[in-house]
């Protein structure tokens, strides 16, 4: 089973790069399932239903989010009924949505979790324990696991990937939309990468217009962002699957530039 992730989608370029690029890579690859983490995808800060539902046109099957799942208040309104879209398991309990999703496809029943790192993040429920009580419960429920681990430390990433070895069939981190070049598989055939990527301005600093970030820097003073212009870039991850063995067989990075105008 191929199953493709798509790294942090920031705002308009980024959806474009969705629009373009999944149906293709879907057909030219044979990809059978594709998650998409997609917090920043409403105006660079965010999600709203309606982009929700575009990027499911566009080929997406589950939305991951992460720290900014409440940015746009309007989520509130959709999250509890939308079995596609989830946000980090961690969360307080009493809060709307669900960390977890089983989707079927036509090779297997894929379960997604997504989870939030806590260093250098907010101060929220443990990672660690909350995916060991998600991963008990999902393993009953689908053929395989594919974990969005949602964090900014590498080290709290690592450690989270060798802890759960062997327990799911993958775990990508997203958050920082820099893709990192550690993509491998681990001993008991857990896939990963420290970062997919991000899907959005390439020109931008982590998709932001460069010239707002570059001044707080040297003012730290507030600066409004503005998601930025020009080349997009599309980061990604392929994943192979064996279905029956739950396993990863093949992990492959994806980076293309593209020029979408406006």
């Amino acid at each position: 089973m191929k199953i493709l992730f798509v790294g942090d989608i920031v705002g308009n370029p980024g959806r474009k790069a969705v629009k373009k690029l999944v149906p293709e890579l879907r057909t030219e690859m044979g990809i059978d399932f594709c998650i998409a983490n997609g917090e920043n995808a409403a105006g660079g800060i965010g999600i709203t239903n309606s982009v929700a539902n575009e990027l499911y046109a566009n080929g997406v099957d589950v939305i991951t989010l992460g720290n900014h799942t409440w940015s746009k208040k309007s989520i509130l309104t959709f999250i509890d009924s939308e079995k596609r879209l989830i946000r980090p398991a961690n969360f307080y309990k009493d809060l709307p949505g669900k960390g977890s999703t089983v989707i079927d496809s036509t090779k297997a029943s894929v379960g997604v979790l997504n989870l939030q790192g806590r260093t250098y993040m907010d101060n929220i429920d443990c990672p660690f324990r909350t995916a060991a009580k998600e991963i008990d419960y999902l393993k009953d429920f689908c053929n395989i696991i594919i974990v969005d681990f949602h964090a900014e430390a590498t080290s709290e990433k690592i450690a989270f990937a060798w802890h759960f070895d062997g327990k799911v069939a993958c775990i990508v981190g997203t958050h920082t939309h820099v893709q990192t070049a550690d993509e491998r598989i681990l001993p008991e055939g857990t896939g990963y990468i420290t970062d997919v990527g991000m899907t959005g301005p390439y020109d931008g600093i982590i998709g932001v217009d460069k010239r707002s970030v570059i001044k707080k820097f040297i003012t730290n003073l507030p600066e409004r962002f503005e998601v930025a212009s020009g080349t997009v870039q599309f980061n990604a991850v392929l994943i192979d699957i064996d279905v029956k063995n739950k396993k990863t067989t093949n992990i492959t990075r994806i980076m293309k530039l593209l020029d979408l105008k406006s």
